[in-house]
This record gives structure tokens, sequence and C-alpha cells, in this order.
């Protein structure tokens, strides 16, 4: 059941209420021997509606925008870094403070046990009621939050422990006192850091992955995205306030931006996909969380059979080979134009 449904998502929603209906008629005698009388069969009724709805879901999400894609990366009901953390984790214990002048709880991240083997685990934190949302001002980190997580960081590399991190934020803080406390130059440092961090890194973008409120805590080894995650240099409002001076025109720069995971995969900024559960990760939280970490584990075995200074050397390769472009003959395209006009 869908309890707050995108537009895109209310016929299905519709579905579901109905074949909650039924089950709950099923269970009732009451209702169930009223139903028998009137002939009707509530269990071929339920298999009928669920069979529509699956038809009906197909056909949604094999034709999603990439704005609705946007909108699916943003759904309240989606597993946030903590829910996997409860999840696929075990024995986690949070640390607090950048050891500078704050704690910021839009990064949360510690200790914990991935199946047996020690590890660092950490990302940024949504939340789905108002108070708990600013917060965790709504998954945007301060400087002292990128300060926390290359704490996290070190600490990892200096007790030789795999770093798991998940992306999920719409961008870093981006209000006055945020650069007054020096963002951008924060951000910078935990890009260096952990683009020569000695300790096997795998990031995994389940939501948002924006700007560089993204990036900052993204350099890794190996990246993972959520079928119907996002992954963007700018959040859509904010791209279309630059080219339009109209936020309203979100959809339209989303669909420039190419910020989903199959246009990811496409650019090779990431190295896999892992699908989400038909209707997305917000209608199955277990299921998706199994898939994560049947990813992570294969992976992170991957990279421990890996020497260090070889995940080093091909991390820093990794990125450096992003954004690759070709030399074009500038006469020739110049040549080109004219003859056409």
């Amino acid at each position: 059941m869908l309890n707050n449904p995108l537009d895109f998502e209310k016929p299905i929603a519709e579905l579901d209420d109905l074949i909650d209906e039924f089950k709950l008629a099923s269970r009732e005698p009451e209702m169930r021997a009223d139903a028998e009388l009137k002939g009707i069969d509530i269990e071929l009724q339920i298999a009928e509606l669920e069979t529509k709805r699956e038809a009906l879901m197909t056909q949604i999400f094999a034709n999603l925008t990439p704005w609705n894609e946007v909108q699916m990366a943003r759904h309240k009901d989606r597993p946030y870094t903590l829910d996997y953390i409860r999840t696929i984790f075990k024995d986690f214990m949070e640390l607090h403070g950048d050891r500078t002048n704050a704690d910021d709880p839009a990064i949360v991240g510690g200790f914990a046990k991935f199946q047996g083997e020690s590890v660092v685990v950490l990302g940024h934190q949504k939340a789905r009621d108002l108070k708990e949302r600013q917060l965790r001002n709504f998954g945007s980190a301060r400087p002292s939050g990128f300060r926390k997580a290359l704490r996290l960081m070190k600490l990892a590399e200096k007790f030789s422990r795999p770093l798991i991190i998940f992306v999920d934020t719409p961008a870093a803080e981006a209000n006055l006192m945020a650069e007054e406390e020096g963002i951008s130059s924060t951000i910078a440092i935990c890009l260096r850091e952990m683009s020569v961090l000695r300790t096997p890194i795998i990031v995994v973008i389940i939501g948002e992955g924006g700007s560089g409120g993204a990036l900052g805590i993204a350099v890794g080894d190996t990246i993972l995205m959520l079928e119907h995650a996002v992954y963007s240099v700018i959040p859509p409002e904010g791209c279309a306030a630059i080219l339009w001076s109209d936020r309203s025109r979100a959809p339209e720069a989303s669909a420039a931006l190419k910020l989903t995971a199959k246009h990811a995969a496409e650019f090779g900024l990431i190295d896999e996909v892992i699908g989400e559960p038909l209707g997305g990760a917000h209608r199955d939280h277990p299921l998706i969380a199994e898939s994560v970490k049947s990813s992570l584990s294969y992976h992170l075995d991957v990279l421990k059979n890996l020497s260090i200074q070889d995940l080093v050397d091909r991390r820093y390769s990794k990125f450096r080979n992003m954004g690759r472009w070709e030399n074009t003959d500038i006469t020739t395209a110049v040549v080109h134009v004219s003859s056409s006009d």
C-alpha cells in the first residue's frame, strides 16, 4: 500500500486500496459470507486485481521521465541511510562531532559489522517528518558534516577497515553561514583525501546524488546506484532557475541534465545499477536492502583481493577519466556550419 503516492502512482494506489479491501473482507467472516451469497469469489478477485496492478506498474515504470525519476529518488517513504544501516549491518556504533566545532546530523556514520567483518559506514540522512527534517537539514550537509565524514574516513584508513558510503542529498548547504565556514574548501579537502585514502571504498547512491554535496563523499573504488536514484551536477530546480529564471521548468532541466541511473552508467560515472522492486524501493524495504547487501558483498570481496596501492591507483585513474572529451578540428567545424547556412 502506498501512503504517499506520487501523481503517476495514484492509479496504482487505487488498486492497492481495492486489493486491501478484498483482503480485509476475506478475513472477516461476515463479509466473506455476504460475498459468497452474492456469488463473489474473493480470492479470484484479489488475484485478478494483483495481476492488473502488476501490468499497470510495469507499464508506468517502463516509461518514467527523468523528472519522474527525480520524484522517485525524493520519495519520502524511500529507505534512507539509517534504514540500510539497521537492516544490513550489525553492532552499529554511531560517532558524533567533527572535532572542530559541531556535529552535523545531516551526516551519520560510525563503526559496524558487515557479514562479520568490521567496517566504517557513513552517509547522508534525510527525514520523514518536519521536526526531523529540520534537524537533518533535509540531508544537506554543512561544513561540519563533511569534516565529520572525513574524520570517519581517516579512522577507516587508520584501522584498515573498508569504507561504505550511502549518498542521498539534494546538495550541500549553500547559505551564507556555510560559505563563511568554508563549505567549498571542506568539500575539496574531502575529494582530495578520498582520492588517496588507503582502504577500500564502496559508494552507493540510494536517492538523490546532488552536486558537490554528493560528490564530497562519493569518491570510491566502486560506485553503485539504485535504479531510481539520480546523480547530477545540480538539482533540477537550481538548473532551471539559472538557465531560465524559472524553477517550475525543473522537469525540462531534468531531461537536459541526463541524471538517471541509466545515463550515469552510459557515461561511466558508476559501476553498477542495482535493480529496485517493481514500483520502487519504497514499496519493499527488505527486498531492496537485500539487493544492496548482495551487491556490497560481491564488490567488497573483489576489492579485498587488490593491494592498497592498486586500489589507490585505480581510483585515481577512474576519476581522472571521467568527463573525457575529444579534440575536433575547429576549421572543419566552422566550414561545416558555414556551408549549412
